[in-house]
């Protein structure tokens, strides 16, 4: 007996492209009934938008065989079998090893990695051409308990206006859930670690300008009910889940782009598998063209470099980094605290 499967006709740069989809009748987000299948159908109707968002980049692939309730698994590696004409690039990880990742040219190699299971899609923020240097300045808002996406709103509003007086062009995403992400497109001029302390820099700036509302304290236990600005999403092999990807959460939500004057009345659960390729044919993409807005970061080095001097230093580092130069004891306060 012959297994379960379909075949989906993809249409791309190169033509079309016939992918296997395999047992399409799984059910993957069992709370909408969504199947692997409409995953598969998702990610053509979304195609063009999805990859000029995340094409031409180093891609980790999140993983859920079994749906998104069910085990989960990264690969960073490309997957086993992927067809000749999907290419990889290697990249250098914090660890200093390297190693090749996985690139997305067109629609088809996405509806391929939903063929191998994959759900979340996470591109890093440099081209596959230049993976040392990062084009995109990404920040982070996210809601700490007792706050909201409401509550991210007005942060990331304030952050493009911080933004823009350093020349920088903010674009804007839900994450999916209750944060926001704000881009930046930039020279891929600088290596990761200048990108991080330029985003460090943005997110003390806002913390000034914001106190109540927003944090960058890197420890939980000091975030209080505020906005925590993650500054470590921008370090190197740190990556966030892409424009257009979907989120493996129960209602089946995609990490959606937004025009700013669309943002405070958002509701990011209706942004979801189901409901965005319609918002997008019917209103385009409020990210195309995004990488013709570049900007430089210099202002926001000087502002580091300013920061620096008054005393403020490294903050922590992911707990799977290296330590790093000038970095802080990797201790949460209340411990570092106690007496012997």
């Amino acid at each position: 007996m012959a297994a379960d499967a379909t075949t989906l006709t993809v249409p791309g740069p190169q033509g079309p492209r016939d992918i296997r989809i395999s047992s399409p009748a799984r059910v993957l987000w069992p709370e909408t009934g969504i199947t692997k299948l409409g995953l598969a159908e998702y990610l053509v109707a979304v195609g063009d938008a999805f990859i000029e968002a995340n094409g031409d980049r180093p891609v980790s692939l999140q993983r859920f065989p079994g749906g998104v309730d069910g085990e989960q698994f990264f690969s960073k590696n490309p997957p086993k079998g992927a067809p000749e004409w999907v290419r990889a690039v290697p990249v250098t990880y914090p660890s200093g090893r390297s190693h090749p990742q996985l690139v997305l040219d067109e629609p088809a190699a996405a509806v391929w990695a939903a063929q191998m299971n994959t759900v979340v899609f996470h591109p890093w923020a440099s081209r596959a051409g230049a993976s040392d240097l990062p084009d995109q300045l990404r920040i982070d808002l996210d809601p700490q308990p007792g706050t909201d996406f409401g509550d991210a709103v007005p942060a990331a509003l304030a952050l493009r206006d911080l933004l823009d007086e350093v020349g920088l062009t903010a674009f804007v995403k839900t994450s999916g859930n209750r944060g926001i992400h704000v881009y930046a497109p930039i020279e891929p001029e600088h290596e990761f670690l200048d990108v991080r302390h330029a985003v460090i820099a943005a997110a003390r700036e806002l913390e000034r300008r914001m106190p109540s509302r927003v944090t960058t304290a890197w420890w939980k236990e000091e975030r209080g009910e505020r906005v925590f600005v993650d500054f470590n999403q921008a370090n190197r092999d740190r990556t966030m889940a892409g424009a257009y990807s979907p989120r493996a959460l129960p209602w089946a939500s995609v990490s959606c782009p937004l025009e700013w004057d669309e943002l405070e009345s958002a509701v990011p659960r209706e942004l979801t598998v189901g409901t965005v390729p319609g918002r997008l044919a019917e209103r385009g993409d409020p990210w195309a063209g995004m990488a013709s807005s570049r900007g430089r970061i210099d202002v926001l080095l000087d502002w580091w470099r300013r920061d620096l001097e008054a005393g403020l230093g490294e903050p922590p580092f992911p707990p799977d980094f290296p330590k790093m130069p000038g970095e802080p004891t990797r201790v949460q306060p209340s411990r570092a605290k106690r007496p012997d």
